[in-house]
């Protein structure tokens, strides 16, 4: 899996949701050990830490858990069915419509989105 940073957001955050692409894209399933942190930090030319926060960020949104001194799995349940991720998606599109994005950004960004990833 090749990383590469956009520098548009923190890197953990970047980290953490391409691993959720990866969890919803079946690239990792339930059950799965993800990389350790030290692993998938040389990997991606990143600190140790930067990874760390990536993981906690997961473990918050309850894509992963982690056992201590075992690693971090991907959590069961973790790929929403159709309808979660449409209201997901509307929750997410209202946020930024109330942040002042307007269509035209909008589209412009999904394209970028689902073109180039």
């Amino acid at each position: 899996m090749a990383w590469q940073f956009s520098g548009r957001q923190d890197v953990y955050i970047e980290i953490a949701e391409k691993i959720t692409q990866y969890i919803r894209a079946g690239v990792y399933r339930a059950g799965d050990k993800l990389p350790s942190v030290r692993q998938a930090a040389g990997e991606m030319g990143v600190n140790p830490n930067t990874v760390a926060r990536a993981y906690a960020l997961l473990e918050e949104r309850g894509l992963v858990h982690s056992l201590p001194k075992k690693g971090a799995y991907v959590a069961e349940g973790s790929t929403p069915s159709a309808e979660q991720g449409t209201e997901t998606a509307r929750a997410a599109l209202l946020a930024l419509k109330a942040r002042g994005i307007g269509y035209d950004e909008l589209i412009a960004l999904a394209k970028e989105v689902f073109l180039h990833d």
